[in-house]
């Protein structure tokens, strides 16, 4: 346990310390536990037998990490921050396997928030102060609130609305936004109303083989949430509003779709999620090819895999 700091009023039972760890007064770590390097575990925090903290994690005061945890690196945790391992507690009742929950690292958990088990907090997600957590939270998003939900991610970018280009006016390659861009349509009003139109090899980059329609959906749900291996995409919200994040592995862009004559092309190989449904959003998108479940990539940690391996 070497330059391993113990306030002499806590009680460390774990042989594995990490290097540079700190654990200040009235902490309590059971012999189970593993401690990562340069973590701070600060005044009244107990940790259980089963647990598992990474490198240059912070606990504050008051938590109490219990049996089936898994803390990431760089992981914060807030006052006083609750974590259930039993979905059906009974005194002197135990189950065969306590409920894992993992914190991803860069996650931080907000003061007084309480994460239900068996959930995992994704990859920089942030939840803020007195949320109550029941299901997973996609990597980079903010939830709040009871039940939590998505408002919002971290280190997003907001694309103003204006600054769509048509193919004619850029190259395929060219994007404003993190892989994606938007893309304006023709359209055409008059007395008898509205009409956005798009041709194949002009306003539409791609010539759609499959068209769904999204709609009806909770203003609270998450939809998306994958990439493409080489299917190509465009999103037009015919109707209500709709935000959409792009991710290319490297950065992070939020579109707001609310007009019918404007889209969102999403390459391949971009991480896009849609969340904020107006009540009476309906989204339309065309897709380049025919539905195949082999060309999703539904998993974060794959996708980050696969585009920083292309990029060597």
């Amino acid at each position: 346990m070497s330059e391993v700091f113990i306030h002499p009023q806590a009680i460390v039972e774990a042989p594995e310390i990490g290097e540079r760890s700190r654990v200040w007064a009235f902490a309590h770590i059971l012999s189970g536990a593993q401690i990562g390097r340069d973590a701070n575990v600060c005044d009244h925090v107990f940790i259980e037998n089963d647990v598992i903290v990474g490198d240059r994690a912070t606990i504050k005061s008051g938590v109490q990490l219990w049996d089936g945890l898994r803390v990431g690196d760089d992981v914060f945790i807030g006052p006083n921050a609750s974590f259930v391992n039993d979905a059906f507690p009974r005194s002197k009742r135990y189950p065969e396997m306590f409920l894992q929950t993992t914190l991803r690292n860069g996650c931080s958990i907000g003061a007084g928030a309480t994460v239900l088990g068996g959930i995992t907090i994704g990859e920089e997600a942030m939840v803020g102060a007195g949320a109550v957590v029941t299901r997973d939270v996609p990597p980079f998003a903010i939830v709040a609130g009871n039940p939590a939900r998505i408002r919002g991610y971290v280190d997003t970018d907001r694309m103003p609305v204006n600054e769509a280009v048509t193919r004619s006016s850029a190259p395929s390659s060219a994007s404003n936004g993190a892989g994606a861009r938007l893309i304006d349509l023709n359209s055409v009003s008059d007395l008898r109303g509205r009409l956005a139109a798009g041709e194949v090899g002009d306003q539409l980059p791609f010539a759609p083989k499959r068209m769904f329609l999204v709609y009806d959906v909770p203003s609270a749900e998450v939809r998306g949430q994958h990439a493409h291996r080489t299917l190509e995409q465009l999103l037009i919200c015919v109707h209500g509003t709709v935000s959409v994040v792009a991710d290319d592995g490297t950065e992070r862009v939020e579109f707001e779709l609310n007009k019918p004559e404007q889209g969102l092309y999403i390459p391949p190989e971009v991480w896009a999620i849609q969340y904020g449904y107006s009540r009476d959003a309906v989204l339309m998108v065309l897709a380049s090819d025919q539905y195949d479940p082999d060309e999703y990539i539904r998993d974060y940690d794959d996708f980050k895999q696969i585009v920083t391996a292309k990029r060597g």
